[in-house]
């Protein structure tokens, strides 16, 4: 019997034997301190492959964001983002509540804004106005069903910004997917930005994990709020060996991600209940529109046959593709739908 096929995210991934492996044997310390060597060593070997001068290991790539954000901007200052960034739905509201900033949402077709319309809302300081001091980017983009950004947008986005006095920060989540999709090193998208998070515990397959990269001055001011949240752990070495792992051995594999979530939009494009656009399809998430079928009627009838799939709205449904997914999972899925859909 089959076990279970769980498309709702690639943030189920479980880690693998050798990060476990890594995990019992990994050297300790106390990072609070400074002294947890495990910690320091994928700290290190992530500034080395984003092309920054330092980074900050994390729980979460929320907490990542949240600590850029309070670190490069002051309470009541304007931060630009697009109006579907994770940063700005999909993280508690702590932008507003907890660093105290103007958001400013911007629409866009494939989640970057055209650097005119960004231009157009950079807002001085003055009496008047809060000064724009921040725009964030996102890279792939989530829910654009993990859109490719372009390195000549990002670009273009990052001179309007730095030509105005602000920063870029740039949530790359799943920057590794876009690596694996476009073949442009990461460090190259990250010289779009001052500051970039990474998340760990995703199609890389750590339990947990995220880190956020910049230069010397950013990640000590960034060491600070981290604190102030919380954030600071002590032997967290234990985690950090995963994410070592995660991050030299992991990124060459999201190729087969990608292939399977291009398998599944064609698969589901041939059947006249759904909508989908396979060549929308960058990566290895894959909205689907389900027609005149409740998508929660999807979900529960993939739950009886032990298929998890995540609902975003009422007639549209997520699937992400991940390491622990199989070809016959997709199979399984895609035939699963053929039925619904009868």
């Amino acid at each position: 019997m089959r076990g279970v096929a769980d498309f709702r995210s690639d943030t189920v991934t479980r880690p693998t034997p050798a990060m476990l492996a890594a995990m019992a044997t990994a050297e300790l310390g106390d990072d609070v301190l400074g002294h947890d060597p495990t910690t320091l060593a994928l700290e290190q070997e992530a500034a080395r492959v984003l092309g920054k001068d330092a980074a900050l290991f994390m729980p979460s790539g929320t907490m990542c964001n949240l600590v850029a954000i309070q670190t490069h901007a002051r309470p009541g200052d304007q931060v630009i983002a697009e109006q579907w960034a994770h940063t700005a739905c999909f993280e508690g509201g702590g932008v507003g509540m907890l660093a105290g900033v103007l958001l400013r949402t911007l629409p866009s077709d494939r989640g970057l804004p055209d650097a005119d319309l960004v231009a157009r809302w950079m807002l001085p300081r003055s009496e008047h106005t809060p000064g724009t001091s921040l725009v964030l980017t996102e890279q792939t983009h989530n829910f654009h069903g993990g859109a490719l950004q372009p390195l000549e947008g990002l670009a273009a986005v990052a001179r309007v910004a730095w030509d105005r006095g602000a920063r870029v920060h740039m949530d790359g989540a799943r920057l590794f997917n876009a690596v694996a999709a476009s073949g442009v090193e990461a460090a190259r998208y990250a010289a779009c930005a001052d500051s970039v998070s990474i998340c760990l515990s995703k199609g890389l397959c750590a339990p947990v994990g995220s880190v956020l990269a910049g230069d010397e001055g950013f990640i000590e001011r960034a060491r600070f709020h981290r604190k102030r949240l919380g954030g600071g752990m002590r032997q967290s070495g234990v985690i950090a060996a995963e994410g070592l792992v995660a991050l030299r051995d992991m990124p060459q594999r999201l190729a087969a991600d990608h292939e399977r979530a291009r398998t599944l939009a064609e698969g589901v494009a041939a059947l006249a209940a759904y909508d989908v656009d396979p060549d929308a399809v960058d990566t290895n998430i894959v909205f689907v529109g389900t027609g005149r079928i409740a998508a929660r009627s999807i979900v529960e009838a993939a739950a009886r046959e032990n298929v998890l799939l995540y609902a975003t709205g009422e007639h549209r449904i997520r699937f992400v593709t991940h390491h622990d997914v199989d070809d016959d999972d997709v199979a399984q899925l895609l035939d699963l739908l053929r039925r619904t859909a009868d």
